[in-house]
């Protein structure tokens, strides 16, 4: 018998318990940044320095940063059900905690690539993407193709070449689970409405949600808690 498929939407409050800061979390700063000059396409033809300085900074935390229990128990539901990840996360702490299906909206922290490619010129074809760890890039790195590498994140300004996947993710839901997202953020606020009329929603978050739909069960915690009670509901 075929597994339910599970699909887990993710966001900053998952690795906020792991000590990754939330981005935006006030007064539109992301660790003291001003979010339009280090996540957006303009901010990076205005400063690339400044943008490489802040994206290394943010990939040498990750080494020192562990999954913690909310990213193990999404991880865990793989026992029991067919799941797929859609985080707009950019680290890699779904990966460590042994999640094997993920899609990353918004890039990966880890890689990076040349500036010039992976765009709708290519398709945004992922070919010359390449990880690089928790190393750090400057100006004047250049990819084997000549360009300046960037990093390999989805700014403001950029489409999300992902989203499709993720519809279809949704779309072919029998459970849908939101974890520590505001669904504040565009496109991937609007996923759960692709789910199918008969797919219950979850939404963990222990603040309000926009969403208003008569399929969700809202658990209002942090995440660590809010998957234990998820994981209860499902028995």
């Amino acid at each position: 018998m075929a597994k339910k498929k599970i699909v887990v939407l993710t966001g900053a409050g998952v690795s906020a318990e792991s000590g990754i800061s939330t981005f935006r979390d006030s007064d539109g700063l992301w660790e003291n940044y001003n979010v339009e000059d280090v996540a957006s396409i303009e901010g990076w033809y205005r400063d690339k320095a400044l943008v490489l300085e802040f994206y290394n900074a943010r990939r040498a935390q990750l080494p020192q940063v562990k999954p913690n229990q909310a990213h193990l128990a999404i991880a865990s539901l793989e026992d029991d059900y067919d799941v797929t990840v859609v985080t707009q996360n950019v680290d890699n702490l779904h990966e460590r905690a042994g999640s094997t299906r993920i899609i990353h909206l918004h890039g990966e922290l880890t890689k990076v690539r040349p500036e010039n490619v992976c765009n709708e010129m290519d398709g945004f074809s992922e070919a010359e993407v390449f990880d690089i760890g928790s190393d750090s890039v400057k100006v004047g790195d250049m990819a084997p193709n000549g360009a300046q590498l960037r990093p390999h994140i989805v700014w403001f300004g950029e489409a999300v070449p992902k989203i499709e996947a993720a519809i279809d993710a949704v779309e072919a839901a029998d459970i849908l689970l939101i974890v520590g997202t505001s669904l504040q953020v565009y496109p991937a606020a609007g996923l759960y409405r692709y789910a199918k009329a008969d797919t219950p929603i979850y939404i963990i978050d222990p603040k309000d949600v926009p969403a208003r739909d008569k399929r969700i069960t809202h658990i209002k915690d942090v995440a660590t808690k809010g998957m234990e009670t998820f994981k209860k509901l499902l028995k």
